[in-house]
């Protein structure tokens, strides 16, 4: 079975950058699309981007257009969300998912955690 794993969280100070991985291991990605989602201390998860696989169409949540950025290597089966310009309020784990057409996301990785020092 295919699992994601997330890998490229830690901390840095406001204003600086990260790039997360989201690699499939155990087999290909085909999923639909790829999800970043996050979760701050006692917030409701958010989504954060998506990009459908195939095609590499991508969509941003407006908290981070602009300073966030999102690719896939289709080949590695991996995806990378390059997140610039960071804020304190961007601290949180952030979890990739596979979706499907309809929007729904059922293949989870564990998390990585991001903390952003004012």
């Amino acid at each position: 079975q295919v699992r994601l794993v997330e890998s490229g969280g830690g901390l840095v100070q406001a204003g600086g950058s990260l790039r997360l991985s989201c690699a499939a291991s155990g087999g290909a990605f085909t999923d639909y699309c790829l999800g970043w989602f996050r979760q701050g201390p006692g917030k409701e998860r958010e989504f954060v981007a998506r990009i459908r696989w195939n095609s590499g169409l991508k969509s941003y949540a407006d908290s981070v257009n602009g300073r966030f950025a999102l690719s896939r290597d289709r080949a590695g089966n991996t995806a990378y969300l390059q997140m610039n310009s960071l804020k304190p309020e961007d601290s949180a784990t952030y979890y990739c998912a596979g979706g499907d057409m309809a929007g729904s996301y059922d293949r989870w990785g564990q998390g990585t955690q991001v903390t952003v020092s004012s």
